[in-house]
């Protein structure tokens, strides 16, 4: 069965099945959307507490009853209400009411550092996702940059994999080339691309293998399992 996914605007991702929203880091703060652009969520995953991937009242206004929300440990408190389950890095929780898997993974930063030399995203402070629904594994690697252990992502399988491409926080074009080429996902979207042009990405990351590189505009969608 296809799946959709909807680029909405920096790391923010409407996974969309037959009857279920699925979002990853949706904000209104410093994105550009808007809280009309969101449908009510199924369940929402969060990378990290910056509010460009975090934004406690629009998760409030579009969360439906009973919808989870999952992320990292430092997140849980300030989530007030419903459902709210923590995740660390190596962790792996399925959903038996829809069948939905989710492990966590190492997200951080080795070389984008503040002035006084602490990074923008320490170890610790935020995770990634991997997302297996209906039966297709999508991978949005938060805001990190080139790390070791993405090299255990060879061993997934990755159908789809949302790299920040877009340098000052995360990994810049080339890094995020680097990353695909490490574990091949069979198609790979850029985000977080602070002005990045993505074309360099996709000339060498499907120059030097057989990955499919789209890239979303926002709002676009790309349909997999089709």
């Amino acid at each position: 069965m296809a799946i959709t996914i909807k680029y909405l605007a920096h790391a923010s991702f409407l996974i969309k099945t037959s009857n279920e929203n699925i979002y990853i880091d949706p904000s209104t703060k410093g994105t550009g959307l808007k809280k009309e652009d969101f449908e009510p969520a199924d369940m929402i995953l969060v990378t990290h507490a910056h509010e460009d991937h975090f934004d406690k009242d629009l998760i409030k206004k579009i969360r439906k009853l009973g919808s989870p929300v999952i992320a990292p440990p430092n997140l849980k408190k300030k989530i007030k209400g419903g459902i709210v389950w923590d995740m660390k890095p190596g962790e792996h929780m399925k959903m038996l009411t829809n069948k939905v898997s989710v492990w966590a993974a190492e997200a951080y930063n080795v070389k984008r550092v503040r002035p006084n030399g602490e990074p923008f995203h320490p170890k610790g402070f935020g995770v990634g996702f991997l997302v297996k629904v209906e039966g297709i594994r999508i991978y949005h690697a938060g805001d990190t940059d080139l790390i070791p252990e993405m090299d255990l992502l060879q061993d997934v399988d990755i159908d789809v994999a949302l790299l920040p491409s877009g340098d000052t926080y995360t990994m810049d074009i080339n890094e995020a080339a680097e990353a695909a080429l490490m574990f091949k996902p069979r198609v790979a979207i850029p985000m977080h691309l602070k002005g990045a042009d993505p074309e360099g990405f996709k000339q060498k990351v499907e120059a030097e293998s057989s990955t499919k590189v789209v890239i979303l505009k926002e709002g676009e969608e790309y349909i997999v399992g089709s």
